[in-house]
């Protein structure tokens, strides 16, 4: 028998709470895309200042080894937090265990501009090490809140409001792109002021400069910590959980603007019409549950998990390396030589940063709150994929003539390469893992799943980067021993999208206009038998 608080929540109109909760809960995607993009550019005022080219203060560069342990490290970490916090949020609850995540982000991020010694070896290690733990909480934010948000909305509005939620995330990459610009102005202003301008154009305040935007990563999550802490636990998890019906109906009715007769069962329930204890720290599991990785869930719900955990390591392992690397694959852009000081290099990054951002990025996210719910997750998620892997491959193959004269339409390409990811897989990957499993095991699997992402990130960060690194400048000659690599990688990332649009074909359930009950139980099989845990 359905119960009448989850009837209630999946017909209610749409209203201002569901918006608040959107700003509440995407503001932990904000300083997420804020920590992680503001690096680009702030990879190459490292180079500047702790590796300056003897002759050519233009051709700095962070040994490749460091490079991929300042990325790896805060991957390694969201990675990392989505597993523990996917955990916390179905054992604990989704709200008990919100506000830490933000805390976490928070501290990192100051510590990241903390990362003061003697010796540039020390600088960048405790970087990396910071940098971690500030992943830890970038990475518990995403099961939690597509979770919170999957369990609030409405079923006919459900997949806008959590793209909403995800898309808040393109507002902090143009938030770290304006950050960085304005920072740099001010302080380049203060350099030329105080004659601060050395042989190389690398102030001394330079290595002032890229811990303030660090640190100011922390604002917003700081600011929505309070309001993070006013929001109730989900009527879902409270009622199939807790097994608190009552506690949940007096919850929605607060936030919803739902009169309590509507919501309210009209009898007390018995014992065997009350949803099950599905605490997974029970001693003993009820007949109508069964542990997470048990022969039962494997048989109800492990295809469903391996298509989310599979497409969304696909995802990453392109997204995240095509984001990450932005300063190297624009440099041919830039118009930089050794003329050009730390600052203004770094605006420049920031430019075509929040250019691909506002014309591309953000675009993207909003297609998708407008179509996910008209379309539908796996329909978009086909369409990401294939169109992805097409503009990769028209990325590669012509990579030679691309290099060569520096043609606009590489630019445009790689532009859409986004527009894709974000009206396609980037956005439907973080909202079907929060509508498919049971609600006891939610956040669980979203976790599990988003951890598998950020597992492709370091995979597809790593393989990039060692393209990148054994490419160098065009070469009349022999341009085949210099280009070869990069031309190779972006060739590999197109077929890596296309092999995510089998995985999306063959696996990928619909779930739009669907309870997340209903979701759940048409996996049911009449055949399981006791589960077995594994």
């Amino acid at each position: 028998m359905a119960l009448k608080v989850l009837s209630a929540l999946d017909t209610a109109r749409t209203q201002y709470y569901h918006f608040k909760a959107t700003i509440v809960a995407g503001m932990g995607l904000f300083s997420d895309a804020y920590s992680l993009f503001c690096i680009p550019p702030i990879t190459n005022m490292l180079g500047r200042i702790y590796y300056p080219h003897p002759h050519h203060s233009s051709q700095h560069h962070l040994p490749t080894n460091i490079s991929l342990a300042m990325i790896a490290a805060s991957l390694l970490g969201a990675a990392a937090g989505q597993l523990v916090f996917g955990c916390l949020g179905d054992r604990m609850g989704r709200r008990g265990v919100y506000g830490l995540s933000l805390l976490i982000m928070v501290a990192g991020s100051l510590a990241c501009g903390f990362s003061v010694c003697t010796t540039r070896g020390c600088v960048l290690g405790s970087l990396a090490v910071f940098r971690f733990a500030l992943g830890v909480g970038i990475g518990g934010d995403y099961p939690l809140s597509a979770t919170i948000m999957s369990e609030f909305a409405n079923r006919n509005t459900r997949g806008a409001f959590i793209a909403g939620v995800f898309s808040m995330q393109g507002f902090g990459i143009l938030a770290s792109s304006m950050v960085t610009v304005v920072v740099c102005k001010i302080f380049a202003v203060g350099s030329r002021a105080g004659g601060g301008l050395s042989d190389q154009h690398t102030p001394a305040g330079a290595d002032v400069a890229w811990r303030v935007i660090l640190m100011l990563g922390a604002v917003p999550a700081a600011l929505t910590y309070y309001w993070r802490m006013l929001m109730p636990e989900t009527a879902r998890y409270t009622a199939l959980v807790e097994n608190n019906v009552l506690q949940a109906a007096r919850d929605m009715e607060k936030i919803l603007d739902l009169p309590l007769s509507q919501i309210q069962e009209d009898k007390p329930l018995d014992d065997d019409e009350l949803p099950q204890p599905t605490t997974m720290d029970s001693p003993e599991y009820p007949s109508s549950t069964f542990p997470l990785f048990s022969t039962r869930f494997l048989r109800r719900h492990g295809v469903e998990l391996f298509s989310c955990a599979a497409t969304w390591f696909l995802l990453d392992v392109a997204f995240y390396s095509s984001n990450l690397f932005q300063s190297q694959i624009y440099q041919q852009y830039l118009a930089v030589d050794d003329s050009t000081d730390v600052y203004e290099e770094a605006i420049k990054v920031a430019g075509l940063q929040a250019l691909i951002a506002i014309s591309a990025t953000i675009p993207g996210y909003y297609f998708t709150v407008f179509f996910i719910d008209r379309v539908g997750r796996r329909k978009i998620q086909l369409m990401g994929f294939t169109l992805m892997g097409f503009l990769y491959l028209g990325l590669g193959i012509p990579y030679f003539f691309w290099r060569k004269h520096k043609h606009a339409g590489f630019i445009i390409l790689y532009g859409l390469t986004f527009f894709f990811a974000n009206f396609g897989p980037n956005t439907t990957t973080f909202i079907v893992p929060a509508e498919l499993f049971p609600a006891r095991l939610r956040s669980t699997c979203h976790g599990i799943s988003g951890a598998t992402g950020k597992i492709g990130a370091v995979v597809g960060a790593v393989g990039i980067q060692r393209a990148w690194g054994s490419s160098g400048e065009y070469n009349e000659g022999d341009p085949d021993s210099k280009l070869k690599p990069m031309r190779a990688a972006l060739v590999v990332l197109g077929a890596v999208c296309f092999l995510g649009t089998v995985v999306t074909y063959a696996f990928t359930p619909e779930t739009m206009r669907r309870s997340l009950e209903e979701n759940e139980k048409e996996r049911e099989t009449e055949s399981d038998g006791p589960g077995v845990a594994l």
